[in-house]
């Protein structure tokens, strides 16, 4: 098992949870920060003295308050972590259920495990930790479907955010108005409707309200 684990998660009831469950499971050394930032500089300093952590545990969405954050939430973190020290294990501990961002997640940033805050979510945790632990991935019952074949769509963010705009009920022409004010390309609306008509036809959905409704489903947006 793991003998040194680091916790970043600022919610206080949520990380004694937490740090009962690695108690349980015989971790023998478990930190605790509230901030992304801390988190960072406390792996750093473990590799200084060498005596490097094992495995991160970490929320992706952290409360903004006073203090200025170079890394304001979990994936800015995780991406960080995983460009300097990429053996440290991850693992993602959060509410967020959709499978998009979990994908990415694993497929871009290379997480090894991600679990959803449910009624069962400590249980999965610890499933989580002893698979990692054991070399394995792992992904909890909620975002299961996030890595399988079905759901190998050529689909990318800017996809998402132009479902995500259609779904808000905006039209082509207001999004193409919006992504040529902020400089996001391709902005015009014939790609646009190009992009639309090419996830139609991916999503075999008759039109685009049916579209928003499929997507919705595969918790994509």
């Amino acid at each position: 098992m793991f003998k040194k684990v680091l916790l970043a998660e600022d919610m206080e009831d949520i990380n004694k949870g937490v740090t009962t469950l690695l108690s349980e499971l015989g971790i023998q050394e478990v930190q605790q920060v509230q901030y992304c930032d801390d988190a960072y500089l406390k792996i750093q300093k473990a590799i200084l003295d060498e005596k490097p952590y094992e495995l991160i545990i970490t929320d992706l969405s952290f409360k903004k308050d006073y203090r200025s954050q170079k890394y304001p939430n979990g994936p800015d973190l995780i991406k960080k972590i995983k460009q300097e020290v990429p053996g440290l294990k991850i693992i993602v501990y959060t509410v967020e259920d959709r499978l998009q961002p979990v994908r990415n997640l694993f497929n871009i940033h290379g997480i090894n495990g991600y679990v959803c805050k449910t009624r069962q979510g400590l249980k999965n945790l610890s499933l989580a930790i002893k698979e990692v632990f054991l070399g394995n991935q792992y992904l909890s019952p909620e975002v299961i479907n996030a890595l399988s074949s079905n759901s190998d769509l050529d689909i990318d963010n800017y996809d998402i955010e132009l479902l995500n705009n259609l779904s808000k009920g905006m039209s082509q022409e207001e999004i193409s108005a919006l992504y040529k004010k902020n400089n996001i390309s391709p902005a015009s609306l014939s790609s646009i409707e190009k992009r639309l008509n090419k996830l139609r036809i991916d999503f075999n959905a008759n039109n685009a309200i049916q579209l928003i409704a499929i997507v919705k489903d595969l918790g994509l947006i």
